[in-house]
């Protein structure tokens, strides 16, 4: 299962809808898709709306992005999440094994040093 965080806008008429039963039904379309919901938050400042979901992967956040939409006219900005632990683990791999990798000379350096050989 992967983590996503929801980031919601409310439109006028979304506005006008807002139900408790409505929260329900969208947490249904998340829980028909084989996902979970962590937290709900509501916000000030750019974004109306947080949710952190897990969901089998990203076509089914794909899925639950536009069936909410749907249900409930709010448009939803998802974004993939891991955890700091996994990025380092992740982040620290990636620079690990970039350090045993011979680098291979640029297109440049090479015709630098073609241009020096030409010279002699």
């Amino acid at each position: 299962m992967a983590t996503f965080f929801m980031f919601g806008k409310y439109t006028s008429k979304a506005i006008e809808e807002m139900s408790a039963e409505r929260t329900h039904q969208a947490v249904g379309e998340i829980k028909k898709r084989g996902g979970e919901v962590n937290a709900m938050h509501a916000l000030l400042g750019v974004y109306d709306l947080l949710f952190c979901v897990t969901l089998p992967g990203i076509e089914d956040a794909i899925q639950v992005s536009v069936a909410l939409n749907k249900l409930t006219g709010i448009s939803f900005t998802t974004c993939p999440a891991v955890t700091v632990e996994i990025f380092d683990q992740l982040t620290t791999k990636s620079t690990d094994s970039n350090t045993n990798v011979k680098k291979k000379p640029s297109k440049s350096a090479k015709g630098k040093k073609k241009a020096k050989r030409h010279k002699k």
